[in-house]
C-alpha cells in the first residue's frame, strides 16, 4: 500500500518513486536475464540505429526508396541514437573501458551532426541535473526553455544555429556578442558546423531556383554546381533533414516539459513533467517517446532508456499518484513557469506609480 502523498514533502515523494521505479527495474532484470547484459544491449541497439540508417540510404540513393520515407525512418534511428548518448553521458555502457565508450560517442555523434560535441555536452548535462529550472540550466535553456512562446521561440527551437543567432542580436554589449560566437564555434566544431551549412545551402539553393524561375528568370546554374548540388540533396535526405526532424521534435517536448525559473532548487518534482498527448505522438516518432519517458530519468538517473520505456505504465503510476504533473498544458503560456505568475493588484500598481 502507498503512502499518502499529503503525509509526504516533495523530497520524500520523490524519494518514493525513485524507490519504487528502481525496484520495479530490477524486477524486469530478473524476469527478463537478457536486460542485465546492458554493454552488450547498448552496442547493439546502436549496431541495429547505425545499420538501419545505412540500408534506408542505400535503399533511397540505389532509386528503391521515396525520399521521404528515407527521411523518416532516419529520424527515427537517429532518435535512438540520441537515447544511447544520452545513456552515455552517465555513462551507462561500458563505463570502465575507454575505448568502446569512446567510440559509441563518436559514432552517436555522427549519426546526428546536427547536434554539439557529446564531450562537451557531458558537462552541460550532468550540470542540467544540478540546477534543472534554473538561469544556470544551460542545456535547456539553448533549447529555448523559459523563452515566452511566439515567432522567436518557434524559429529557435529546431534550428541550433538559429538560436545562437537570436540570442547574440539580444546580447546589449560586444564582449557578450563574441562569447556566443566563440562557444557556438567551440561547441559545434566540426560536425554541426558542417552539418548546418549544408542545411542552409540547401534551402538558399532551392529557394533561390524557385524564386528565379516564378519570377520568369531561371538561373542557368553550371554543371558543376549540379553536381554540387546532387551531393548536398543526398545529405540532406539521409543525415540531415533527419536530423533537423529529430531535433525540432526533441526539443519541443523537451523544452516544454521542464519547468523555468520559479523551480525549487533540487526539488525534482517541480523539474519536469510527462507530456503525452495524443495529438503529440508524431513528434514523439521522432524522439523516442521522449516527453513520456524523460520526466522518469530525473527520479532514477542510471536507468538505461530501454528499462525507462519499460517501466513507464508503472511509473507513470506511481508518479501520478505523488503529484507528478501529466500534461501542464498551460506551461505553453506560462513559458515554463511551475506557477503562473501573480498579476499586480489594482492597489499595487497605485502604489507602485
Amino acid at each position: 500500500m502507498s503512502p499518502s502523498p499529503a503525509s509526504l514533502n516533495d523530497q520524500q515523494r520523490a524519494a518514493y518513486i525513485r524507490e519504487q521505479v528502481m525496484a520495479h527495474g530490477n524486477a524486469l532484470r530478473q524476469r527478463y536475464p537478457i536486460l542485465q547484459h546492458q554493454d552488450a544491449l547498448g552496442a547493439g541497439i546502436l549496431a541495429f540505429a547505425l545499420l538501419g540508417m545505412i540500408g534506408s540510404a542505400a535503399l533511397y540513393i540505389g532509386g528503391h526508396l521515396a525520399w521521404w520515407a528515407c527521411l523518416l525512418l532516419n529520424a527515427f534511428f537517429a532518435s535512438l541514437t540520441h537515447e544511447l548518448e544520452h545513456d552515455l553521458i552517465h555513462s551507462m555502457y561500458f563505463r570502465k573501458q575507454p575505448l568502446p565508450h569512446n567510440l559509441m560517442l563518436a559514432l552517436v555523434w555522427l549519426a546526428r551532426p546536427s547536434t554539439i560535441n557529446p564531450w562537451v555536452r557531458r558537462h552541460l548535462h550532468l550540470n542540467h541535473h544540478k540546477v534543472s529550472g534554473s538561469e544556470a540550466d544551460m542545456e535547456e535553456r539553448a533549447i529555448t526553455n523559459g523563452e515566452p512562446w511566439g515567432i522567436a521561440r518557434l524559429l529557435m527551437v529546431g534550428d541550433n544555429m538559429m538560436s545562437s543567432f537570436i540570442r547574440w542580436l539580444r546580447a546589449k554589449n560586444p564582449e557578450h556578442r563574441r562569447l556566443i560566437l566563440t562557444r557556438t564555434l567551440k561547441v559545434y566544431a566540426p560536425l554541426g558546423l558542417l552539418n548546418w551549412a549544408t542545411w542552409y545551402l540547401f534551402l538558399g539553393f532551392h529557394l533561390l531556383d524557385w524564386a528565379s524561375a516564378a519570377l520568369g528568370a531561371p538561373i542557368a546554374w553550371s554543371a558543376t554546381t549540379l553536381s554540387v548540388m546532387q551531393v548536398v540533396n543526398v545529405a540532406v535526405v539521409v543525415l540531415v533533414g533527419p536530423n533537423v526532424l529529430r531535433t525540432f521534435c526533441l526539443h519541443f517536448v523537451s523544452s516544454n516539459m521542464h519547468y523555468y525559473g520559479d523551480v525549487e532548487p533540487g526539488n525534482v518534482i517541480q523539474q519536469t513533467q510527462v507530456l503525452n498527448p495524443w495529438w503529440l505522438w508524431p513528434l514523439q516518432a521522432f524522439c523516442f517517446n521522449f516527453g513520456s519517458s524523460h520526466a522518469i530519468h530525473h527520479f532514477v538517473v542510471k536507468e538505461p532508456f530501454y528499462i525507462r520505456q519499460l517501466t513507464v505504465p508503472f511509473a507513470h503510476r506511481v508518479m501520478r499518484e505523488m503529484g507528478v504533473r501529466f500534461n501542464d498544458f498551460g506551461t505553453f503560456a506560462r513559458a515554463n513557469r511551475w506557477q503562473a505568475r501573480e498579476k499586480p493588484t489594482s492597489a499595487t500598481t497605485q502604489q507602485v506609480a
